[in-house]
């Protein structure tokens, strides 16, 4: 009789066995996400609490917190909520309280309320709602960062410009690089899987460490969001459209730009590319119709995606409300349509004012006379943000011409909403933040540190500090994005 194993599991850690049944893809993703959590998030609290602790805060913060739900934690809490609570995280805060009060409205639903719903929920355990809100984004970072490990992985063999994976597996080379060293013939399809990883990997910090990844740790929705449409972009690329569905429908409960996500779910229903079946049309056919894949059943799951913005208005509505008021809530923040991409121009013409007003010293006369406050400040944030529109360009390129179709018209689309509806005095108000959502630059962008050993110290290490300093304005209640 064979011996049977009688060794108690009781004692044995579950999530400890979980891991270790990963296959290695899944546990070089939990490795290296949990790295670039803990090293990202470790630089935001400790140049966030070390700006508050030596230069303090600005003292026309009040005028921005009225109900005063981002301090009042004692010396050391504040100290220790300021990297995290500023801005916008007291909307949030006061909805997840007060809820969509009658009257407010039109500034409040502008703040979509899944975010808000999440840290409710959470402090009724008993935590205090600034760090429900932190806690929220940490673990929606952590599931975002992973997720984009994964899909990098997945489109790796695109992103390098090579024939793909499991053609190297059949003794293709990769990149044309079949020897190294001495002669010694090295596996196409390890090599490809290695550099495929690399590239994952150096996404992810660069995800974790760009300029503005210090709203993924405040009370902000970015986390949240991103974690929700990378998923959708995962299950759409798996086939799995109940998913999609699903996690379509929380993305737009999270913010209006999840109605983006039908551009590039439609595309990868119908055009792929997808791991779940080979196309259902002949390649001769293919070329006349376009269409990859048949629409069948599973299609209705495509429908629940603008089903959490649809909840959104009939709740304001129920309540007494206008079911558009989170669209023309744009307006109370000074956004107006002003035709597609026309921000770009407006901004163009920002910058440059802006940069002649620095560079004249002085501030009797103004050069952008749209802008309010302290002219210096104004051409300042200006110029910063223009900066910010030419650097992506690269990205936007590179995604478009590395990277499956969807992926380009949802950077697309979604650049479409901030630049199509400009605010008068700057521009491209909030742009960084809108970026840092756009995971697919980060996929590119991976690639690119990935072919360039010399470059990533020197880009990554720029991100590390532009964070840091960001950080530290945004701790100190200095405007950033």
């Amino acid at each position: 009789m064979p011996a049977v194993d009688l060794t108690p599991t009781l004692g044995r850690s579950r999530p400890l066995d979980r891991l270790r049944s990963l296959d290695p893809t899944q546990t070089v993703a939990v490795r290296d996400t949990w790295r670039a959590l803990w090293v990202s998030r470790l630089l935001v609290w400790i140049a966030g609490v070390g700006a508050v602790a030596v230069f303090g805060v600005v003292t026309k913060r009040a005028a921005f917190d009225p109900p005063h739900v981002t301090s009042g934690f004692g010396w050391l809490g504040d100290l220790l909520a300021a990297p995290a609570a500023r801005w916008d995280a007291a909307w949030y805060l006061v909805i997840a309280h007060y809820g969509y009060l009658p009257g407010l409205a039109a500034s409040r639903s502008a703040f979509f309320p899944l975010y808000p719903l999440g840290i409710r929920g959470v402090s009724e355990l008993g935590v205090p709602p600034v760090l429900a809100g932190v806690l929220i984004s940490l673990v929606a970072l952590a599931l975002a960062l992973y997720g984009i490990h994964r899909l990098t992985t997945l489109e790796a063999s695109r992103l390098l410009g090579i024939r793909g994976l499991r053609l190297a597996a059949h003794g293709e080379e990769a990149h044309g690089e079949g020897a190294e060293g001495d002669g010694d013939v090295i596996d196409p399809a390890a090599r490809a899987r290695t550099r495929g990883e690399e590239v994952a990997r150096l996404a992810l910090f660069a995800t974790a460490l760009a300029p503005m990844a210090f709203y993924f740790s405040a009370v902000y929705s970015e986390s949240l969001y991103l974690a929700l449409s990378v998923g959708v972009f995962w299950c759409a690329r798996q086939g799995r459209w109940a998913w999609v569905g699903v996690l379509g429908a929380l993305a737009g409960a999270t913010r209006s730009a999840g109605l983006v996500l039908v551009v590039p779910v439609v595309i990868l229903y119908l055009y792929g590319p997808r791991e779940d079946r080979p196309p259902d049309f002949p390649a001769g056919l293919r070329r006349i119709a376009g269409i990859r894949y048949k629409v069948c059943g599973e299609a209705l799951w495509l429908l629940a995606l603008p089903l959490g913005v649809l909840a959104y208005a009939v709740y304001l509505a129920l309540a007494g409300g206008s079911a558009l008021e989170p669209f023309h809530a744009q307006e109370v923040w000074n956004r107006e349509f002003a035709g597609p991409y026309v921000a770009v121009w407006d901004a163009a013409r920002a910058a440059f004012e802006g940069a002649r007003q620095l560079l004249s010293f002085q501030r009797r006369h103004v050069y952008y006379t749209l802008s309010g406050g302290d002219p210096f400040v104004s051409a300042e944030h200006n110029v910063v943000l223009f900066g910010f529109l030419l650097a992506v360009i690269p990205a936007i390129v590179g995604v478009l011409r590395r990277l499956p179709l969807a992926y380009g018209a949802y950077v697309l689309a979604a650049l479409a909403l901030p630049l199509s509806y400009p605010v008068a005095a700057q521009p491209l108000m909030s742009l960084p933040r809108f970026l840092l959502v756009l995971f697919p630059l980060f996929m590119w962008l991976g690639a690119f540190l990935e072919r360039r050993p010399r470059a990533r110290l020197v880009l990554l290490g720029v991100f590390a500090l532009a964070l840091a300093f960001f950080a530290g304005q945004f701790a100190t209640w200095h405007w950033v994005a």
